[in-house]
């Protein structure tokens, strides 16, 4: 075994990879670019080596920097983590040169499986049924047309090499191919330093189910079930489970097989999945190979018990797998959320900054629930405009589906996050959506059940209440604090009066609010004035904590909590509001007060984000119609095409391509 290796990664991925390392008695080497340098992973690492500059493309791609950085260190393997180098044919070449060990599959198979073009050629070569497509060399857009329009529409252009949704356009006409072609050669070069793509049909209505399969030097594969990734915005995937609502056994056997036959078609030897595009009535064709470590991989770790990068190590090492295809069972349920620095509120658009405070739900496994994660980030970290969005990847694995979302849902209400925008409030509506709890699901779920984008949620129903509920307890707390203070009306007890008018936001919810021993009781007032039964809220929270958790009538909640001034911001559920509880007298005054309404920016194209102006495609005097392009934006490497929302005319342009803009920033005006 291994006395030493180096993880040339970053971020969650890195530290995952530490872990595993760590706990089989493995030394650990990091690599850091500048942007990196007080990163977790970083000072996880038994030993830490500095390769360069933020950009990727001069450091974390940079082979011979990693290649030194072993030599320096005396690193016997690389885990590539995944991204960056974990799919470059040339990268194991190197490193074998070098005398080094990939902890990853063979060259050859990364040749014939990486490369998305070369993999559907092999796929067809092995009789596999595939997406009908183009796989030849692209010239321009407008044989990108030629193609799509024999295809027939939609189609799905994509990066050959790589992945994560990066140079990825759905297509449904000659225009979308047109643009959707540069922008993915554009998007394929900045993020895989390859830009070839190519097209091929879209099935409608599809699922994303992928199996994960582990092979060994000595011609052993097995698959570990599958996962389903369908819950996907822009081609990337937001949630994932294992196993998946949609197979049956038979189903789930026959995407094994023919997973297994594929990988050992091309003799692969290390953790890899086979990636399908299901129809609804389970028919299924062979969309991709990746031939590293998944991001989603957690899901499948908690099913089955396998810790897939231990098994990576131990196959690099030249180990037998010690699992046989009779070994491997699925136990129970696991879900993932992927937790993004993106605005949920502005389209998803990137947030970088500082992280103030970063409390993520404590990992736990008890009463048949488990609490994952895994995450390369720690308060006071920064989140860099270089690289990939995400923070954590929360896990929770139940005996159940339905037990596995309710946890997960929990405990993204118990993550607290402040200091840049993040993803949480989307993923916990998502949460309780009731397709998504259902299992109707599908790769353009998100576009079909928010088709305007994820808005700011009214609280209604028991939510509301809910939120009512905690807010009234919080400030009944917050009184009693205050009623401790010494010197305060010469030791008299106060007797306080229990009616409460909570406003979420604007909407008023009246209530009675009063200690009963170790709880608080609260009593919801009627539109006629009558009190109705005792809710009873029990918590160890006190003023600081970041979240409230606790029983409301003997079932466990949490709500975040943020001060503001008069009152108490609280999210939950993916609904986040101002929460003000007012005295009687004090409500009758506040319902005096006018609204004020933000100012309208209509005549000001704003950057949505911190990014590179990539280009400007109008000129000061031209006039626009609603849907032209204005102007696209790189940042976290995803190219944003910007379009006006109306017609006008372009009165001047403050921006130039190749500028660095801050969110917010002025790019140009209209008259």
């Amino acid at each position: 075994m291994f006395k030493r290796i180096l993880i040339a990664n970053r971020g969650e991925i890195a530290c995952r990879v530490i872990k595993t390392a760590r706990r089989m008695g493995i030394q650990t080497v990091a690599v850091y670019s500048e942007a990196d340098r007080d990163a977790l992973h970083v000072e996880m690492a038994d030993e830490a080596v500095l390769i360069g500059p933020p950009a990727a493309a001069e450091s974390y791609l940079v082979i011979e920097k990693i290649v030194e950085a072993c030599r320096k260190t005396g690193a016997e393997a690389v885990h590539p983590g995944y991204g960056f180098l974990s799919e470059r044919e040339a990268f194991p070449r190197a490193l074998e040169a070098a005398g080094i060990v990939f902890i990853g599959p063979n060259p050859g198979a990364i040749a014939a499986m990486g490369d998305k073009i070369e993999s559907k050629k092999a796929a067809a070569k092995a009789k596999v049924s595939t997406v009908p497509g183009y796989l030849g060399v692209i010239e321009d857009d407008k044989h990108a047309v030629r193609i799509a329009d024999e295809i027939g529409y939609p189609v799905m252009i994509k990066a050959s090499a790589g992945g994560g949704g990066k140079g990825m356009r759905i297509a449904h006409s000659k225009a979308e191919v047109s643009e959707g072609f540069n922008l993915a050669k554009a998007e394929a070069k900045a993020s895989f330093g390859d830009d070839r793509v190519f097209v091929e049909k879209f099935i409608v209505d599809p699922r994303h189910i992928e199996i994960q399969v582990l092979g060994d030097k000595h011609g052993n594969v097995i698959y570990l079930g599958e996962r389903e990734c369908s819950i996907q915005r822009r081609n990337q995937k937001v949630i994932e489970e294992a196993p998946s609502p949609l197979l049956d056994e038979a189903t789930r056997r026959k995407m094994g097989e023919q997973a297994v036959a594929l990988a050992k078609a091309v003799n692969y030897d290390s953790a890899g999945t086979v990636e399908f595009v299901a129809g609804q009535d389970k028919s299924f064709y062979f969309l991709e190979m990746n031939t590293r470590l998944q991001v989603e991989h957690p899901v499948t770790e908690l099913v089955t018990g396998i810790d897939l990068v231990e098994q990576m190590i131990r196959v690099a090492a030249g180990e037998k797998l010690a699992i046989t295809q009779k070994d491997v069972t699925l136990t129970g349920w696991a879900v993932e959320s992927r937790l993004y620095a993106e605005d949920p509120f502005r389209n998803f658009l990137p947030s970088i900054g500082r992280l103030v405070k970063y409390r993520p739900p404590a990992e736990a496994s008890q009463d048949g629930i488990t609490i994952r994660n895994d995450t390369g980030v720690q308060e006071g970290g920064e989140i860099s405009i270089h690289y990939d969005p995400m923070i954590a990847k929360l896990v929770t694995h139940a005996p159940s589906r339905a037990a596995a979302i309710e946890a997960q849902a929990t405990a993204l209400d118990s993550f607290y996050v402040d200091g840049i925008r993040h993803n949480i409030p989307f993923l916990s509506a998502l949460m309780h959506h009731p397709r998504w709890r259902e299992g109707r699901l599908s790769t353009g779920f998100i576009a079909e059940e928010f088709p305007k984008g994820f808005a700011v949620r009214v609280p209604e129903g028991e939510v509301a209440r809910r939120i009512a509920a905690v807010g009234a307890a919080i400030d009944h707390v917050l009184g009693e604090r205050k009623r401790q203070i010494s010197g305060q009306m010469g030791g008299r007890v106060v007797q306080r009066e229990r009616r409460r008018a909570v406003w979420l936001d604007r909407q008023e919810i009246l209530l009675e609010v009063g200690r009963e021993g170790e709880a608080i009781a609260i009593r919801f007032i009627d539109a006629e004035g009558k009190a109705g039964n005792v809710h009873l809220l029990q918590s160890p929270w006190k003023p600081g904590d970041p979240v409230w958790q606790g029983t409301i009538d003997g079932h466990f909640v949490a709500v975040q909590a943020r001060p503001i001034p008069n009152g108490i911001r609280l999210a939950h559920q993916g609904v986040e509001v101002p929460v003000y509880v007012w005295t009687e007298a004090e409500a009758a005054s506040a319902r005096l007060m006018p609204v004020t309404t933000a100012s309208d920016s209509g005549k000001k194209l704003l950057c949505p984000m911190p990014g590179l102006v990539v280009s400007i495609a109008v000129i000061e005097g031209q006039e626009v119609k609603a849907g032209e392009t204005l102007a696209v934006v790189e940042a976290m490497k995803m190219q944003n095409v910007l379009r006006a929302e109306q017609d006008g005319t372009v009165k001047k342009i403050h921006a130039s391509a190749g500028a660095t803009l801050a969110v917010d920033a002025l790019i140009l005006e209209f008259a």
